[in-house]
């Protein structure tokens, strides 16, 4: 009685309740302590979050459990976006279920990534974020994890830039 009480409302509110579903994107890199977290919060920080949902996850399992790396944390709040709360996981099959967009890293993150699809539709569910500013050009986010303190603050400005893109799409 519930559902047909809200589809009523919703129809003399003249909505559309597929417009209710909240979309959801996952940003993947290789451990999940990086790249993709800094991905996760920087689109989190743009979008209307009740209808987006922003997750990210490690093709890897090195990192499962553990907070972002410390440099991620460090320039994330820098602009102010708080990524301590998030935790690495790893990436699975069923994630290809949950999400609608899956964003990629890089290219070996997307081969990885695509090994697990069963069928074209969710080989289509993955693409590479900065392709989001480059478009077809294949440009991977350098993983910034042996490097210093400036390959976060790039990778940040490379992040925040692909983020808007997505973000105006919402």
């Amino acid at each position: 009685m519930q559902v047909i009480d809200n589809l009523i409302t919703l129809y003399l509110n003249n909505k559309n309740p597929r417009a209710l579903k909240k979309h959801k994107i996952l940003m993947v890199c290789l451990g999940n302590i990086c790249r993709s977290p800094l991905a996760e919060g920087i689109l989190k920080s743009k979008v209307d979050r009740s209808k987006i949902l922003v997750d990210s996850a490690g093709t890897g399992d090195w990192h499962v459990g553990q907070e972002p790396d410390s440099r991620s944390i460090a320039v994330g709040k820098k602009y102010d976006i708080d990524i301590t709360p998030q935790r690495g996981r790893q990436f699975t099959a069923k994630d290809f279920e949950d999400f609608d967009i899956i964003y990629v890293m890089d290219n070996s993150n997307m081969e990885n990534v695509l090994a697990l699809a069963e069928n074209d539709s969710q080989k289509k569910k993955v693409k590479l974020i900065l392709n989001e500013i480059f478009p077809g050009e294949n440009v991977d986010v350098p993983d910034p994890y042996f490097g210093g303190d400036l390959g976060f603050e790039n990778v940040f400005k490379m992040l925040d830039e692909a983020c808007d893109q997505i973000a105006n799409r919402f």
